[in-house]
């Protein structure tokens, strides 16, 4: 009986991997495709990154989104830090629940309704659709995210070292800089991956609230899938992939590295001790 559940776990769990990332395979081995089918292979040729790179409405669709993703992953991350520490800290105030509420309200929202209430917002206070109307939206929805990471991480953190640094007369401000921060410092990390991510992926959001020379990868992209997938699409898919998978290992080098730091010091205070 365990010997069949272990090849029935097994086959699953191949199955399960084969249905989320052959695809993504299939996309990355036909971007290096000589042939301009992206259905039949023509010999190996990487002419369509070059294409890619000479196709002026995709690069500066990217480069849109490479500076919505940066700007908005950056601020969402100092609010949505600030929103998990005041959920985390301060439990008992007049309007948490309201608050608490405001703040993961785009986890559960339809990105249509949250896209079109923007939309909206945005026409009721004469501004124009750009730029900074795209980057306000993702701010709003990627906020939420990192809210959750950091304070699940904040969640667990031990306060008496806070109030040992206090203790020893460091203010609030410095033992937030010098104890706290880096403590929480990989969730805020893991948080800022995890907005850029999403800022990049977005296409609905950035629908109702992108304008005239302010059009997304996604949405260059979708506009053109529309008409047909060309293997410039697959280069630049495969490129996305590329830095998003970076990012990700990078991060999680980081995190690593400063956890078994971390150990070593409590074991090195512990000895001391």
């Amino acid at each position: 009986m365990n010997a069949t559940w272990s090849r029935f776990n097994i086959v699953s769990i191949v199955l399960g991997f084969a249905f989320l990332y052959l695809p993504i395979v299939l996309l990355v081995v036909f971007s290096f495709n000589a042939s301009r089918l992206v259905t039949v292979w023509g010999g190996f040729s990487t002419q369509w990154y070059g294409a890619l790179f000479r196709n002026q409405g995709l690069m500066d669709a990217a480069w849109v989104t490479l500076r919505v993703g940066l700007v908005s992953a950056s601020v969402a991350t100092v609010l949505g830090t600030m929103a998990a520490l005041v959920l985390t800290r301060y439990t008992r105030f007049r309007g948490r629940v309201l608050f608490t509420g405001m703040v993961f309200a785009p986890l559960v929202m339809p990105e249509v309704i949250t896209g079109l209430s923007l939309l909206l917002l945005f026409v009721a206070i004469g501004l124009d659709r750009g730029f900074l109307t795209v980057t306000l939206a993702h701010i709003t929805f990627s906020m939420c995210f990192v809210a959750v990471v950091v304070q699940s991480r904040l969640i667990s953190f031990d306060r008496s070292l806070e109030e040992a640094a206090m203790d020893l007369g460091a203010p609030p401000v410095k033992t937030f800089f010098q104890i706290t921060l880096p403590v929480i410092a990989p969730a805020i990390i893991s948080g800022w991956m995890l907005a850029f991510t999403l800022s990049l992926d977005d296409l609905v959001i950035a629908s109702f609230a992108s304008g005239p020379g302010a059009t997304t990868l996604p949405m260059k992209i979708y506009s053109q899938v529309r008409l047909g997938v060309t293997p410039e699409i697959n280069a630049a898919c495969t490129i996305l992939i590329a830095i998003v998978a970076t990012g990700v290992i990078a991060a999680s080098i980081v995190n690593k590295r400063r956890e078994v730091q971390r150990r070593r010091d409590e074991q090195a205070a512990l000895r001391l001790a």
